[in-house]
């Protein structure tokens, strides 16, 4: 909101180093078609990894967590949330899905965001779907103890304004702007954060809005690789750039570039990632074992055979062994036990 007015947006000088970072995803977001066609089942396999990791990592930034496993089992709908953590991370689960699938025919508008919230949620028992009613100000707990305030959001009575006028602003620059899509992405979503618009879930919100906006601009990265991962692997930065851009945020004097190089780092990062899966595949011709060795890269925890033939449905259980056979010589994989139902563990 205070992002988008016009004297930001025509103080806001993008640095050469960000216009190269934005011209190489580009470059990625063009390969993606390629990779589709290259090697659809690791594609499978890595968009279930994904989800995955991106309701493990969003929630644990929150300090939300569950066992692995558990996680697993909400996400592939085998089992129903035992406590408040595990309602969350099935919150989470469930809009994530719902933008995976249905992104295409989903508009971004308010109502969206609410229902989006709601759905968040719906599991915990908690106010969900409607802007806050109460103060939420952003605190840390110093090593002493002590509470500071990091950042004082905008007043609960003035959020409906705020958002409407959010919404007003991006889409008016989506429709009728030269900036591009990615620095409108990352400007929206420090905007949304600095008007803190719920009681509780804005950064999870905030981390399923990004995965929205990139599909509608036709960046698919991160249906196969966790954004929500890389942040939580660079949460100091995540954190420490957000502070240093809220700053002076509501007169209109914040600098929008450090959170902004931090928000296009990050989906670089996915970018190379995605890029460095298909690395065998582009050099291998997409052969068995490489696509057993992507399948084995992209687990999370243990594993066992049936894991891995599930991933890789055009391999032989043959060759699925005489690929752990080596990796275990290579000492890159343990077993675990012995027999058909032994369960395996990779080495960092």
């Amino acid at each position: 909101m205070k992002s988008f007015e016009k004297k930001n947006l025509e103080a806001l000088t993008i640095p050469h180093h960000l216009i190269t970072i934005i011209r190489q995803i580009g470059e990625y977001k063009g390969k993606q078609e390629l990779y589709k066609k290259q090697a659809p089942e690791m594609l499978e396999n890595m968009r279930h990894v994904a989800i995955i990791q991106s309701t493990e990592s969003s929630n644990r930034l929150e300090g939300i967590t569950a066992d692995i496993n558990r996680i697993k089992d909400l996400v592939d709908q085998k089992t129903k949330p035992a406590n408040r953590s595990e309602a969350e991370i099935a919150g989470y689960r469930d809009v994530l899905n719902t933008i995976h699938t249905n992104y295409e025919h989903i508009p971004f508008n308010k109502s969206v965001i609410l229902q989006f919230h709601r759905d968040l949620m719906k599991y915990a028992g908690k106010e969900g779907g409607r802007w806050k009613s109460a103060p939420n100000e952003i605190t840390e707990i110093l090593s002493d103890g002590t509470k500071r305030i990091r950042f004082v959001p905008v007043s609960p009575y003035l959020t409906p304004d705020y958002m409407q006028t959010l919404h007003e602003r991006y889409n008016s620059l989506s429709k009728n702007s030269d900036i591009d899509p990615l620095i409108l992405i990352a400007l929206y979503i420090l905007d949304f954060l600095c008007i803190h618009p719920f009681l509780d879930g804005n950064g999870r919100m905030a981390r399923l809005i990004t995965v929205l906006l990139l599909y509608h601009y036709g960046y698919e990265v991160s249906r196969y690789i966790s954004l929500e991962r890389i942040i939580e692997q660079t949460k100091e930065s995540y954190y420490e750039t957000l502070h240093k851009s809220s700053q002076g945020w509501h007169k209109g004097k914040h600098d929008a570039l450090p959170w902004t190089e931090y928000f296009l780092s990050t989906i670089l990062a996915a970018y190379k990632e995605f890029e460095s899966r298909f690395k065998r595949v582009s050099t291998g011709r997409g052969s068995k074992t490489d696509i057993v060795l992507n399948a084995i890269d992209s687990i999370i925890g243990d594993f066992g055979i049936s894991d891995l033939e599930k991933a890789c449905p055009t391999v032989s259980r043959d060759m699925i062994r005489h690929v752990l056979k080596q990796l275990k010589k290579q000492g890159k994989v343990i077993a675990l036990g012995k027999g058909r139902f032994a369960r395996w563990r990779k080495i960092k």
